[in-house]
Order: C-alpha cells, then sequence, then structure tokens
C-alpha cells in the first residue's frame, strides 16, 4: 500500500471512529479518555525509562487517593504529566474551534504553536524552571538516556526559532497532519533544548498538532522504545512509520472498544 493511501485509509478509520464517539454516552468518553491518558502517562514514562506501576499512577492522580509520602516527588511529575496531557487536549480544541470560525469567515488561520507554546508545554512538566524562564541547556550531558546527536548549546535558540518558522511554511502545511506532526517531533528531539523533560515535550507537541487537526493522540508503547531510540538516530522519515503505526494501533483498539458498546445496545434492545 502506498502512503497516499495509508493516509486515506487511516483518515476514514478516524472518521469512523470520531462518528462512534459521538453516538456514545458522553461519560463513557471521558472514562475512556481518562483511561487513555493513564496509558499515555505509563508508557511515555517508560520511554523515558521509568516504569511506573497502576497503582503510582492511580495514587498521583486520584485525589481520594491518600499518597505514600516518601513517593510524593514522583507523583508530582506525574500530576504534572497529567496536567500537560489536559491542557493538550483543551488547547487544541479551542485551536480547533477557532480554525473552523477562520476557515468558515475565508480567512487562513496561521499555525498557533509558538516558542511561548513550547516553553509552556515545559512549563507545566516541570514548574522548578518556570521562575528561571525555562532556560535552554548550557552543555552536552555525558550521560543522557538518548544517544542521537543534539544540538549544540550555542544552536538551541536559533534551531527553536527555525522549527517555528518550519511549522509556518507553506510547504508543511501541506503535508499530511500524522507525517507532519511526526517531523516536529523528530526536529524538536534534534534539538533537545532542555536537560529534563524534552523527550515528553516532543511527544506532547506531536499529540498538540494532531488532536488540533482532529486526530486521536499517539502513544508510542514502551516495546517500541529501542525502536524508537534508533529511529531518532536517523532521518525523520524514519520516525513517520512508526508514528504512523502507533496511531494505527490506537485507533483499532479504540475502534472495537466503541463498537463492542453499540453491539452490547443493540443486544439490550433486542433483549427488551
Amino acid at each position: 500500500m502506498t502512503v497516499d493511501k495509508k493516509f486515506l485509509t487511516i483518515d476514514n478509520k478516524i472518521e469512523t471512529l470520531r462518528e462512534m464517539r459521538v453516538r456514545a454516552n458522553a461519560s463513557i468518553v471521558a472514562d475512556f479518555d481518562e483511561k487513555l491518558d493513564v496509558s499515555w502517562i505509563y508508557h511515555d514514562n517508560a520511554l523515558e525509562g521509568v516504569v511506573l506501576s497502576y497503582h503510582e499512577l492511580k495514587a498521583a492522580i486520584d485525589k481520594k487517593i491518600i499518597s505514600d509520602v516518601s513517593l510524593i516527588p514522583m507523583y508530582e511529575e506525574i500530576k504534572n504529566h497529567k496536567a500537560a496531557i489536559e491542557m493538550v487536549r483543551a488547547t487544541a480544541r479551542q485551536w480547533a474551534v477557532e480554525a473552523h470560525a477562520a476557515k468558515k469567515s475565508g480567512k487562513a488561520k496561521k499555525n498557533p504553536i509558538t516558542l511561548d507554546t513550547l516553553k509552556l508545554l515545559h512549563s507545566v512538566l516541570t514548574p522548578e524552571e518556570k521562575a528561571k524562564g525555562n532556560p535552554y541547556r548550557k552543555d552536552n550531558p555525558l550521560h543522557r538516556l538518548y544517544f542521537h546527536e543534539i544540538a549544540q548549546p550555542d544552536k538551541i535558540t536559533l534551531r527553536m526559532k527555525k522549527l517555528v518558522e518550519w511549522l509556518d511554511e507553506e510547504e508543511t502545511q501541506h503535508l499530511h497532519p500524522v507525517e507532519r506532526a511526526a517531523r516536529a517531533h523528530f526536529r524538536f528531539m534534534s534539538i533537545y533544548p532542555w536537560p529534563k523533560n524534552s523527550g515528553k515535550v516532543a511527544r506532547l507537541l506531536m499529540n498538540l498538532m494532531l488532536l488540533k487537526d482532529g486526530f486521536p493522540p499517539v502513544v508510542i508503547h514502551s516495546i517500541e522504545r529501542q525502536r524508537y531510540y534508533d529511529v531518532l538516530r536517523t532521518e525523520s522519515a524514519g520516525l513517520v512509520p512508526l508514528v504512523f503505526e502507533s496511531l494505527e494501533n490506537g485507533v483499532e483498539t479504540s475502534s472495537r472498544f466503541f463498537a463492542e458498546l453499540e453491539e452490547a445496545k443493540r443486544g439490550q434492545k433486542r433483549a427488551s
């Protein structure tokens, strides 16, 4: 199957999923998304080499559970991650509404992602850096999780500016949303502006772009960790298939859930 056909196929699957979500009870959809966010946090941390238990995730996120004081630093990181995901979802919804209004009025809306957007994502994940102004890396860490080439510290400011400019380019806007988000992710990771949480910011950026364009978020599973590290060491095209496959797996899982829900409803109607 060609790349264009693959994108067309996933577009159709996502449209079907979107319709099923609309038909479903709002509270069930909200509960599903809540569980998806827990999975998102689990796998995102696993990509960073931090394996969390379901108990740790639940204890950190659920306000009704009294947390173990000794685990509070980890709980704070999980809560910050959850807050960042919620911000990404809310921002994407707002931007989608604004884009729709702009389209109706015949005015093309510019790409809304700025340097401030990226700094805000980092601030929510890393609040201790916010007061300092989210300073970029001052050196190349010798011991780090990712082993791909990253920008020299004195090039970070320029490279970040160029990333935002690239998002505004007409050629970029004509890419399929999945390819555009994957390539933005790769470009951000090749800069790696902050010593802490750059990987999480890159994946939040990717999902902010996807959600804005009406796509579900992509969760790259922990079993793909080595592949993820490897494709970051090559050119950006290598990341596109991984992101595409991760999206496809997520869409199929979600579609099965909502299809089974609809089948159960039909069964109840036949029985009554």
